[in-house]
């Protein structure tokens, strides 16, 4: 298996030492005092003891250094391991010509034709178009990179950004990739000279793209995945790196729009607590029930923790963050 498609998160922390805390950090549970990350959601990695539980939060130092391999993409996992979370979480990952089949339709909407990035094969591969992308009337390169995006339950994110097939672990070359923020940063490539102004479009193009992701392991992989991808763009641009104070600006964006959520309910996995049920006499032992939400299904009646997310344009409703379920509309 390619080793270039797993990001060791030493490499992360080489670059700038407090980047891999900022693609750790959860933002619906942390604080103006105190910061709070990721955490595993998932029972894998219990047999390495502490830190590793299910709740336990993802930290620096249980992923680096001699813990550099615990986290790999699903492609690199045993069978049996990619089996058992087929089975536990319905993780299934999608190969990367499907990904573009579907990404491609996204675009045919919004352009008014087909074909915009590249033609699909019936070998299921592709043949990119190496033209210039042009805009159909009333609409601009920068409208594009602002429309936004959303990969539901995203795993590694492979309809955002495709440096590797999922399924395959093949690393796909950056003129030749597919993702919704690979789209979106080609089409900055073409569209800026300067290195300011690059930052800038590629910045909105980060804050216009959104996943979110139950498996804290999977949620890591993600971000990490739209990091490098903005390496990798910026790379294939200038010819040089980043300065760290811009990835530590995109690895705060990332953190931000792809965050840790019960897609179904809109919170923090598993944090929903039982509650003493209200219809049970006096005599009778205490009996816990789920909450109103759980028990219910009404998606804002949940004691959980509602998760956040940030309102990068303020004129969108006034305030810097706002729960995700708020931007849902009522049946």
């Amino acid at each position: 298996m390619p080793d270039e498609i797993d990001i060791r998160e030493d490499y992360i922390a080489q670059l700038d030492a407090e980047l891999l805390n900022v693609i750790l950090k959860d933002h619906s549970t942390s604080n103006a005092d105190e910061q709070h990350n990721i955490f595993w959601a998932t029972a894998d990695y219990q047999h390495l003891g502490k830190g590793y539980q299910w709740k336990d939060e993802i930290k620096a130092e249980l992923i680096t250094g001699e813990h550099c391999k615990v986290v790999t993409p699903r492609v690199m996992k045993s069978k049996m391991a990619q089996t058992a979370r087929s089975k536990d979480m319905a993780e299934v990952f999608t190969p990367s010509w499907i990904c573009n089949a579907q990404n491609n339709l996204i675009d045919e909407a919004w352009f008014g034709r087909k074909d915009v990035f590249n033609q699909e094969n019936p070998d299921h591969t592709w043949t990119d178009n190496t033209e210039r992308i042009t805009f159909p009337e009333g609409k601009t390169w920068k409208d594009y990179v602002g429309d936004r995006r959303l990969e539901i339950t995203c795993g590694e994110a492979p309809y955002i950004t495709s440096r590797y097939d999922t399924t395959t672990g093949d690393p796909i070359c950056v003129a030749h990739r597919i993702g919704l923020l690979d789209r979106k940063l080609r089409i900055v490539g073409e569209n800026t000279c300067q290195s300011g102004e690059w930052l800038e479009w590629a910045q909105r193009a980060l804050k216009s793209t959104y996943a979110y992701e139950w498996q804290g392991d999977s949620l890591l992989l993600a971000r990490e995945a739209m990091l490098f991808t903005f390496i990798d763009f910026y790379v294939a641009k200038f010819g040089k790196m980043p300065l760290a104070k811009s990835l530590r600006y995109a690895a705060y964006i990332i953190s931000w729009n792809a965050w840790q959520m019960d897609g179904l309910k809109g919170v923090v996995p598993d944090s929903c607590g039982m509650k003493p049920s209200a219809q049970q006499s006096l005599f009778e032992e205490p009996r816990l029930e789920p909450c109103q939400g759980c028990k219910e299904g009404g998606l804002r009646h949940h004691n959980g923790k509602y998760c956040y997310i940030r309102q990068w344009n303020k004129s969108d409703s006034g305030k810097d963050k706002i729960r995700f379920i708020d931007l849902i509309k009522d049946k």
